[in-house]
């Protein structure tokens, strides 16, 4: 049975991802090394819905499902904006920027998850906090690389990105590459149009 890895997400506009090339940048211009696995802006997206191991027998019937949930939500608008950390700034892991939204996100998140669970896949059991992960720091940081991550994030601003209209969700393949993630589009659920 042929299997491939994969997750449903929100694309941003042309312009946050020009954005967060810049915000990479700086970053990582402040902490040169390898003690912060950076993601590359274009792989940065929204995640929806982690699914994992998915059977591309299946694929349809996740396609049709993922198009009538995404049918039932309108489009709405998200805001980017604002450093953070994943746990805490004394224990960095994770380096994101935040996300500012209406409920409908929220909603659409939980129309997702509750239909894929209705066919088949595991809920996601932490609560949905939507973020653009930037960077994780290195499992084998030493204590001085985390204090200096910690110091350099604290001291580090980023306002207000931007702001786009959300009108759909991708479905999304997962492939692990020497140089790191490759995704692909592989299928687009439209929210429902505005009259």
């Amino acid at each position: 049975m042929s299997v491939i890895r994969a997750f449903i997400a929100i694309t941003l506009s042309p312009e946050i991802y020009h954005q967060l090339d810049q915000v990479l940048a700086g970053l990582k211009h402040k902490l040169p090394g390898g003690s912060i696995r950076w993601i590359p802006a274009k792989n940065i997206h929204l995640t929806i819905k982690f699914l994992g191991d998915v059977s591309v027998s299946s694929q349809e019937m996740l396609t049709k499902a993922l198009q009538a949930e995404a049918s039932r939500h309108p489009s709405f608008d998200i805001s980017v904006g604002e450093l953070g950390v994943f746990p805490s700034l004394r224990r960095p892991h994770v380096v994101w920027v935040g996300i500012e939204a209406p409920p409908e996100l929220t909603a659409l998140q939980h129309g997702v998850e509750a239909e894929m669970a209705r066919l088949g896949y595991a809920p996601e059991e932490r609560p949905f906090s939507p973020h653009l992960t930037l960077g994780r720091v290195a499992r084998n940081a030493s204590p001085e690389e985390t204090r200096l991550i910690s110091d350099v994030l604290s001291k580090s601003k980023v306002g207000f990105l931007g702001a786009f209209r959300v009108q759909s969700v991708h479905l999304y393949r997962s492939d692990l590459q020497p140089g790191g993630s490759v995704y692909t589009r592989l299928f687009t659920a439209n929210l429902a149009s505005e009259e």
